[in-house]
């Protein structure tokens, strides 16, 4: 009897978290090469995956792929730190409240004022921290200044410098004023390390600013950040 030969066909991967699947489940599936991903959203799903593979390897989620856009590399991974960011938000209220932390500080050198509002004010920390968050969302949501994940304006990339200094102010906070928690979220995630690094190889904020000393905490390293002086209120 004569037999048909069936042609061997590729396992098909699929990469998507299915409802209900368990906790130890999730993203359980092979890494895939950059250059494989073939999706408007690769670079978000690359970054994510490094992270994912070693959240302490810091300067190898940095290190975009050869030949790939740089302003879209520093618009996905300012993306990304927003979204992490939402979790040391929700961890912050349990102690961060109104009554406690009235103004955002960080030293008491540094009191930051809160631009979401028509005229810049004083808002309680908590308070400037979802205030800052949404700023940020809307903007890098904007179809106006990023209405591609592929390529990026000039002009809308200069605007990512003013959320990085915004946003680490959430950071600087948590520091000097939830310490405990902070370094809890820092243990896990290795987020302020990341950002700092980011913001200090793309320079997106000056030293100066940078008053976390988290490079000097992570790495015994004394001569790359320095605190600031005495400072007015900052408004930008």
């Amino acid at each position: 009897m004569a037999t048909t030969a069936v042609p061997a066909t590729a396992t098909t991967i699929l990469r998507r978290n299915r409802p209900g699947c368990k906790a130890e489940d999730f993203y359980n599936w092979p890494d895939q090469q950059f250059e494989e991903m073939d999706s408007t959203l690769a670079v978000q799903q690359y970054i994510q995956q490094l992270i994912r593979k070693d959240v302490t390897d810091v300067d190898r989620i940095l290190t975009s792929p050869e030949g790939q856009d740089e302003g879209v590399w520093k618009y996905e991974h300012l993306r990304q730190f927003c979204m992490e960011l939402n979790g040391l938000s929700v961890k912050l209220q349990s102690e961060c409240q109104p009554e406690m932390c009235t103004q955002m500080t960080a030293t008491e050198q540094w009191i930051f004022l809160c631009a979401a509002h028509k005229t810049p004010k004083e808002c309680p920390a908590i308070d400037y921290t979802r205030h800052t968050l949404d700023g940020a969302a809307c903007l890098l949501n904007s179809n106006k200044y990023f209405p591609s994940r592929v390529s990026i304006k000039e002009s809308s990339v200069q605007k990512l410098g003013s959320v990085c200094r915004r946003i680490y102010r959430i950071f600087s906070h948590a520091y000097f004023h939830h310490k405990v928690l902070f370094d809890l979220f820092e243990n896990e995630t290795r987020l302020c390390e990341r950002f700092t690094k980011f913001v200090i190889k793309y320079n997106l904020m000056s030293q100066d600013n940078l008053i976390v000393p988290i490079l000097d905490e992570y790495q015994g390293n004394t001569d790359t950040l320095t605190l600031p002086p005495q400072s007015a209120p900052i408004t930008t």
